[in-house]
């Protein structure tokens, strides 16, 4: 469906994306996950056709986003992360203005606006002007727009944002209704947001993508935690030999100790038996040891530790 390779966006002298490859088949709904200023947005418009690839190519089912962009965004509804919105209009009067601009046929105008209201439960605030919604209303004339013309592909960038709790979980339950009939790509900096919805999770840093991975893999792969005053050198010299742990994966410091997060290959419990075992023959205080199961936010920590100087764009 989308086939991303060695995407680089400049602005200027400046970098923003740089070499990003990914591959996404129809059918998933993918967390485009980072920091404000990671690169999410730039990405997302040059997906979209509004911003062109310094270099690298992006193909959407086997279409060329720079020569042909139209036929793409024909395919693509997309929510920006400030929606497009005419807030002295009425839903009803907006919506009829974004059929017009798509180019929908006039026969089949009002049945899009109605599936349209009917998919984001917008029909009691139809006759409405849009000033008067809440955000979370809001948002949904935004996915209203996005979706009028029965895209494929969904690109949704911080739909969430603005919302407060009941709006987010009326919102997650939108997209997961919306992904049935399209692939949906969902930015956000929002950890919870991914691990709601998602089936994948790609995750961007600096402009580079540095994890590209289903949630489902993630949820299989466990790692120890232990807390302790040795160095990491010293550790990793300890579990070099250990059989079933893979490395450290991360570290922090709570209390003036050291805890460290330690990949293990598999579930083998006798793993954790050796590593206590050795860590009291070293002598070594151990304050604590524990088995879990790795999350995205683990996996953010690790390759955020090693991310620095990111710049909004």
């Amino acid at each position: 469906m989308i086939e991303v390779q060695n995407l680089t966006r400049k602005y200027g002298d400046f970098t923003a994306v740089k070499g990003v490859s990914f591959s996404i088949p129809e059918g998933q709904i993918i967390g485009l996950l980072g920091h404000n200023g990671a690169g999410k947005t730039t990405t997302l418009k040059v997906l979209t056709g509004f911003l062109e690839p310094s270099s690298g190519t992006v193909l959407i089912g086997g279409q060329d986003i720079r020569t042909q962009r139209v036929e793409i965004q024909r395919r693509i509804g997309y929510l920006p992360e400030n929606s497009p919105l005419y807030p002295e209009m009425t839903v009803l009067e907006y919506l009829r203005y974004v059929v017009n601009m798509r180019g929908i046929p006039e026969e089949e105008q009002p049945q899009a606006i109605r599936d349209a209201i009917r998919a984001t439960n917008l029909a009691s605030k139809a006759e409405q002007k849009i000033e008067t919604l809440s955000k979370g209303y809001r948002q949904r004339v935004g996915v209203a727009q996005a979706i009028i013309h029965k895209p494929d592909i969904l690109i949704l960038d911080e739909p969430t944002n603005g919302l407060d709790p009941t709006q987010i979980l009326a919102m997650r339950q939108l997209i997961k209704d919306l992904s049935r009939h399209a692939t949906v790509i969902l930015s956000t900096h929002i950890l919870q947001e991914v691990e709601a919805i998602c089936d994948r999770a790609l995750i961007i840093m600096g402009g580079q993508l540095v994890v590209d991975s289903l949630l489902s893999d993630l949820q299989e792969k466990e790692t120890l935690t232990i807390l302790l005053r040795q160095t990491p050198a010293e550790v990793e010299a300890l579990i070099r030999d250990i059989p079933g742990l893979k490395g450290i994966s991360g570290c922090s410091v709570w209390q003036g100790m050291n805890q460290y997060d330690i990949e293990t290959e598999g579930k083998d419990p006798q793993a954790v038996a050796v590593l206590a075992r050795e860590i009291i023959r070293k002598g070594w205080d151990l304050y604590s040891l524990h088995r879990h199961q790795q999350s995205l936010e683990t996996v953010f920590k690790s390759v955020n530790s090693g991310a620095k100087g990111e710049q909004h764009v």
